[in-house]
């Protein structure tokens, strides 16, 4: 019998089929790359940002203040809805620079939407804080610092998710440059148990005070609220709406 020779039909037809993919290996995506630099992030905008989240006797609620910033000494934007729904009960906080954490977002919510179309139902809050985490440490989304709340099977979850990929459970959680004026109030008001409707007064409550002296937050507030049935977002310029 002939050896083929290398450069043979029979050759070229067997590297053909070696460099095919698997169809049963698993299908592996890949995050989205920039090559900014940390020096880079002073010239983006970021959401400076006080942003809360809260476990509550119904869901969960989210509060975030309304302003985005250039290099923190201008105000870009007054009206920026800091948290997105991402889960059918399920939301995610924008902290840090406005690109990296759209970013983050679309990518979470990407594959929210793919597992429930493999698997034909929702993935566990749990699950989206692994994913979440995951995607933070190895991804390229500079400077976030976001909170994940959402309810599920288990009961009512808060996340924060902190820029190196750690993932904290808690009952109540607040992340961005306002957050220790926020926690003044929070740590004081915060009861077991409460209803969605004390939180989000609490939770207000808690924006404004930092909005009165953090320059990166401020211009009003948008409330997040998470049953297990639904998320429900609403923006407020004025805080007395919602006080």
């Amino acid at each position: 019998m002939r050896t083929p020779t290398h450069d043979s039909d029979f050759s070229r037809t067997s590297e053909q089929l070696s460099a095919e993919v698997n169809p049963y290996e698993p299908e592996l995506g890949s995050l989205p790359q920039n090559d900014l630099s940390a020096a880079d992030l002073d010239n983006v905008n970021k959401t400076g940002t006080t942003t809360i989240g809260i476990t509550t006797a119904d869901g969960v609620v989210i509060a975030t203040d309304m302003r985005a910033s250039l290099g923190g000494r201008f105000v870009s934007n007054k009206n920026v809805q800091k948290v997105e729904q991402i889960h059918p009960t399920g939301a995610l906080t924008m902290v840090g620079s406005v690109g990296g954490a759209q970013s983050f977002i679309k990518s979470l919510r990407a594959e929210v939407n793919l597992n429930e179309a493999r698997r034909g139902e929702a993935m566990s809050i749990d699950a989206l804080a692994t994913l979440a985490g995951n995607f933070a440490r190895g991804g390229p989304f500079f400077a976030i610092h976001p909170i994940l709340g959402g309810v599920d099977e288990e009961g009512s979850h808060v996340y924060s998710i902190d820029p190196a990929g750690g993932v904290m459970e808690d009952d109540y959680t607040v992340t961005g440059s306002g957050m220790q004026l926020a926690y003044g109030h929070l740590e004081q008001a915060y009861e077991d148990d409460m209803s969605n409707e004390e939180a989000k007064t609490v939770a207000a409550r808690s924006i404004k005070s930092a909005a009165e002296r953090d320059t990166g937050s401020g211009n009003g507030v948008f409330l997040c609220e998470i049953t297990e049935e639904s998320v429900d977002i609403h923006g407020h310029h004025d805080f007395d709406e919602v006080i």
